[in-house]
């Protein structure tokens, strides 16, 4: 293993404090994960322990912490009202398999390209529905299953205000001052482990009458179970195969996010791919141990580099600590309040909420707004998995929109103008040149693509008459794709149909490239395509049976249109 490379036992001591220390952190945070996300709590234990080794043993990043998260507790409770528990551990295994695929096809810098508008939209949307989902237990409130929905659930929690549990609210906001205030006392010792014990003691020792984790799911397993397929026909998987996209994708974002942070607060880079393998097996192995999704924790990574975690190890510590944690005191975990983990899920939802980026966003464009608005809306209103569908689109949308207004056809011998460059300074500016009765000047400044495309049809439509020659430069065009070569065949077949002569000036690498592979450069003929814009003015002449003229000399910017007999000047 290359990131063991002189490892020293310094770093090794350090490595199994900041284990210790995040493997603390973490056994409250998966427990109160896997309850939100509808499953058991030892769940989150089996897999913060399964898939925390993996990703750690595995994974493209030296200091990444891998287990259930916030991010995933939406999809889940989702997924699990409707297909049930093996349904989830099928969609989960899917997922791994796809988070491989994502890996092997070396997507990895690919998925970094997701709009930020987008990844804000549905991560504040996420944090949203987690303090929705946790009202209940913070408040105490003696009511029946609450509806899933957003809008009936805040209806039913708002019906019920008048049966809070005093005790309940008390035992939550005590934990959640001690998560505030602890930090101020030590660091070393993880706030939510602190205010845990401390509420979990006070609710046993005063005997106050509030719902535990024992009274609501029983007795707690505190061993590893032994590794199981889900219990799963074949004709359910075709139902199951968007959940474990979503999974997937949300897995691969937070996981590389995370990574990414790691990489800034260590000075390292990590390996995208190898990272995406590392979550995919981690992601197939954790549901054959009754686990449910896990990806990179970005606070527990932090926590692990601020304590001294620089290896693998740490993380490999983190997932042995919360072994022999659920061994030895698992049984315990059936006496921590519901309270307490509410208010512990608050603050994770306060965090993730990231409320003062989102309101920042209400400075970008207009466009990235409705994105970011779009993504949230469906977030907290419809479903996560529609949400990042349709953000995505809409994104893309938007930036085809934009890039078409960034690409402008221009009529240089009609304006006497260029778009780009002031002809003073441009020796190539067309203002420079003697242009030729019948022949026009069209610039073409920006990407020639498909948004791009109709805009180009539209401009060259409105030529008044038809002209002997229509020079098409391109010197301000780095890329173009099918749709507007297609375009550009279109309008030379028109063209030749009214008798008019296309030409094509300054072309770049790409776009050439592409009108020869497309066969359009064989059909225009070598003649007619031109690296600058006198050869294309000089073909032209040629074409009109008038003599070439030299290159012009630039002490003086000439505009002129060549006359019968003889230049106006």
């Amino acid at each position: 293993m290359t990131t063991l490379a002189g490892y020293t036992r310094e770093q090794f001591l350090a490595d199994l404090v900041a284990g210790v220390i995040v493997g603390i952190v973490a056994l409250p945070l998966a427990i109160a994960f896997a309850i939100a996300s509808g499953v058991g709590p030892e769940r989150g234990l089996f897999t913060a322990i399964v898939a925390g080794f993996l990703i750690s043993a595995l994974g493209g990043s030296r200091v990444q912490i891998g287990g259930p998260t916030g991010a995933f507790v939406v999809i889940v409770y989702a997924i699990v009202q409707r297909h049930g528990v093996d349904g989830l551990a099928m969609a989960t295994l899917m997922a791994g398999l796809i988070l491989v695929g994502f890996g092997v096809a070396r997507l990895g810098a690919a998925i970094k390209f997701i709009p930020y508008p987008v990844t804000i939209g549905f991560t504040s949307g996420i944090a949203v529905i987690i303090f929705s989902n946790e009202v209940k237990d913070f408040l105490g409130l003696r009511m029946g299953p609450v509806p899933a929905d957003f809008v009936p659930k805040w209806r039913a929690l708002a019906a019920h205000l008048g049966v809070v549990n005093v005790w309940a609210v008390l035992v939550a906001t005590v934990t959640l001052a001690i998560i505030v205030v602890w930090p101020r006392v030590s660091r070393r010792i993880p706030s939510p482990f602190v205010a845990l014990i401390a509420a979990t003691a006070a609710v046993q020792l005063l005997h106050l009458p509030v719902e535990t984790i024992g009274s609501r799911f029983g007795v707690i397993n505190a061993s590893l179970p032994a590794p199981a397929l889900p219990a799963i026909s074949m004709h359910q998987l075709p139902s199951l195969a968007g959940a474990a996209f979503t999974i997937a994708l949300l897995g691969a974002i937070e996981s590389l996010l995370s990574a990414v942070v790691a990489d800034g607060m260590i000075g390292g880079r990590h390996r995208s791919n190898m990272e995406l393998v590392a979550q995919g097996i981690a992601n197939i192995a954790s549901p054959l141990f009754g686990g449910i999704p896990a990806t990179g924790a970005i606070a527990r990574t932090a926590t692990n580099v601020k304590n001294g975690g620089r290896t693998p190890v740490a993380g490999i510590t983190h997932a042995m600590t919360l072994l022999l944690i659920t061994l030895f005191f698992g049984r315990w975990a059936g006496l921590i309040p519901m309270a307490g983990l509410a208010a512990i899920l608050v603050v994770v939802a306060y965090s993730m909420s990231e409320w003062r980026t989102f309101l920042a966003e209400f400075r970008a464009p207009k466009s990235d707004v409705a994105v970011l608005l779009t993504t949230f809306l469906l977030t907290v209103l419809w479903d996560l998995t529609v949400a990042i569908e349709v953000g995505m689109v809409l994104a893309a949308f938007l930036f085809m929109r934009r890039m078409a207004e960034v690409t402008n056809i221009s009529a240089l011998t009609h304006e006497f103008r260029d778009p780009v460059d002031d002809f003073e300074r441009d020796p190539n500016a067309v203002r420079r040149r003697v242009v030729p009765e019948g022949v026009e000047v069209y610039e073409i400044t920006g990407p020639f693509f498909f948004g791009a495309a109709e805009t180009f049809k539209e401009r060259l439509s409105r030529i008044a008459g038809k002209p002997k020659v229509l020079i098409l430069r391109m010197r301000h065009v780095p890329a173009m794709d099918s749709t507007g070569l297609h375009a550009l065949r279109d309008l030379i077949r028109r063209s030749r149909r009214d008798g008019t002569l296309v030409l094509l000036s300054d072309v770049h690498t790409q776009p050439l490239v592409a009108i020869e592979r497309s066969g359009l450069y064989d059909e225009m003929g070598e003649e007619n395509v031109h690296g600058n814009i006198d050869d294309a003015l000089n073909r032209a002449r040629s074409h009109l049976g008038l003599p070439e003229m030299a290159r012009p000399t630039f002490a003086i910017p000439t505009v002129a249109r060549e006359k019968e007999g003889g230049l106006a000047q």
